[in-house]
């Protein structure tokens, strides 16, 4: 994903939880398209991704709208998304990780340490951050080596905020942003230590863990579509 469309993804998935684009209202190319400063391109290839995060649907006539969903629906799926990639660890520790795929994964571990090395975040980086999350995870997932399991995690995956790609990222507090993802950070150095010496329930723990960490980046306070009565499980920062 190039920069530019990365960069609409994330404000589109922001309007939509700030509350800019309400449930059921069709998202229309052009006037987005400016709005956001942008070619109409970058916004018609944004819609479909949006539409697999879950964000949007597809409308019989009316091309894209934005889905209803509810803050119990996120919670849910981020809670089943460390369960299924809980599962998926555990196989591959007891069975034994490649070398290639450690390599993969440290790679995606040096992204995040390029992210970070300036011990501070921009705007900018919630794109990179989700970026390289993704496939550090994709990878897990391939990796197990199971269709249902792949099957599983893609329907999760139609929960708004459920899969690894989408971050919250909240833009009044740069300080705890960078907190968070440096604390997601270093779960995902822990889990690729458990994986290269086989520690099974250690790798399935952490990740669980990682993903209740995911729940962090939605800051309630800023995105007002999420009801306040998810203050008390977990997602205020």
């Amino acid at each position: 994903m190039n920069e530019q469309l990365t960069q609409v993804v994330v404000a589109i998935r922001e309007m939509i939880l700030r509350g800019e684009l309400m449930a059921g209202q069709r998202v229309a190319e052009a006037p987005l398209a400016e709005r956001l400063g942008v070619s109409r391109t970058p916004v018609r290839q944004a819609l479909p991704l949006l539409a697999q995060e879950g964000l949007l649907m597809v409308h019989a006539t009316r091309g894209f709208v934005v889905r209803a969903f509810t803050t119990a629906d996120i919670i849910d799926a981020i809670d089943l998304r460390g369960l299924l990639e809980g599962y998926a660890v555990r196989r591959l520790a007891e069975r034994g990780v490649s070398k290639s795929l450690v390599r993969e994964l440290k790679a995606c571990l040096e992204d995040g340490d390029a992210i970070l090395a300036k011990r501070y975040v921009v705007e900018s980086d919630e794109g990179r951050y989700a970026e390289f999350n993704a496939r550090f995870h994709g990878l897990l997932i391939e990796a197990a080596d199971s269709a249902l399991l792949s099957d599983a995690i893609v329907r999760n995956g139609r929960i708004p905020f459920a899969g690894a790609q989408a971050v919250a990222f909240d833009k009044t507090n740069l300080e705890r942003m960078y907190d968070v993802f440096v604390y997601a950070h270093r779960q995902h150095y822990g889990i690729v230590d458990a994986l290269e010496t086989s520690q099974s329930a250690r790798a399935e723990a952490l990740i669980r863990e990682h993903a209740n960490t995911a729940k962090q980046s939605i800051n309630v306070a800023s995105f007002p579509l999420l009801s306040r009565d998810a203050v008390g499980r977990g997602l205020s920062l």
